[in-house]
């Protein structure tokens, strides 16, 4: 039976997340329905991470198993039709050994945060970014977001609900870009917990902001502590850039 790999974009917002829920249409059941109606198979998707309600996708990468070895470019352009109207789109399909896992082979995640810093609403960039009002000192932030980096318990900036059995994550790169109206944070590690860079983000605008120092943050961090984190970003801001592996051998 061949596996299949493929490389998803989409945008989250009409969606309850990645994973299938009972409250709403998720982006794993829109696609899972999609492979049914172009094969006749109920075939069950394993997403590289689970990404919240309202969070986009530039790079998000699943696997699935498929009785038939189809041809790619075919697989991929047919899906991409039977997923009209929905807001995803199947940018690859592979064929993948039968080891490789989209969530337990990934070697690095990489997420991307935008925020429009302007008083001006929101027009083209709604419910792409965060709008935050308020002039951001960005070299502020930059210097508080090097404290972050590196091993650390993130138990501050991780959700209360999140089911990871330990807080310690690496995290290897946190870097803020732009200079004035429109920022972009990029955050990558092995993984992350639920909402750690929605959370992380959110306490560097109070940093950018002036209500925190970078002390503060290195002491909300060392605190361990979930009450002494900031405001939590948006989801709207948030997208899975890209999911890397091993080479192929």
């Amino acid at each position: 039976m061949p596996r299949f790999k493929l490389t998803l974009e989409y945008d989250g917002a009409p969606f309850v997340g990645w994973q299938r829920q009972a409250n709403g249409v998720s982006v794993q059941e829109t696609l899972e329905n999609a492979i049914f109606a172009m094969t006749g198979e109920r075939a069950h998707l394993q997403g590289a991470g689970r990404t919240d309600a309202g969070v986009h996708a530039l790079g998000q990468v699943a696997h699935a198993d498929l009785s038939r070895r189809w041809p790619t470019f075919r697989l991929a352009e047919g899906l991409n039709a039977h997923l009209v109207p929905h807001p995803v789109a199947v940018l690859k399909a592979e064929i993948a050994p039968q080891d490789f896992d989209a969530r337990r082979s990934a070697t690095a995640r990489h997420y991307l945060y935008r925020i429009v810093n302007r008083r001006a609403p929101l027009t083209l960039e709604a419910r792409r970014a965060w709008l935050v009002k308020p002039r951001l000192d960005v070299e502020a932030m930059r210097e508080a977001a090097r404290t972050l980096i590196g091993k650390h318990d993130f138990t501050t900036f991780r959700d209360s609900q999140c089911q990871a059995s330990s807080p310690v994550r690496t995290l290897d790169r946190l870097d803020i870009q732009g200079e004035r109206d429109t920022l972009t944070f990029e955050a990558s590690a092995l993984s992350f917990l639920h909402r750690q860079v929605r959370s992380v983000v959110g306490s560097l605008v109070e940093v950018g902001a002036g209500r925190w120092t970078s002390a503060d943050l290195k002491d909300a961090l060392e605190a361990a502590d979930r009450s002494r984190c900031g405001k939590v970003a948006p989801a709207h801001g948030l997208y899975l850039a890209r999911v890397d592996y091993p080479p192929d051998p």
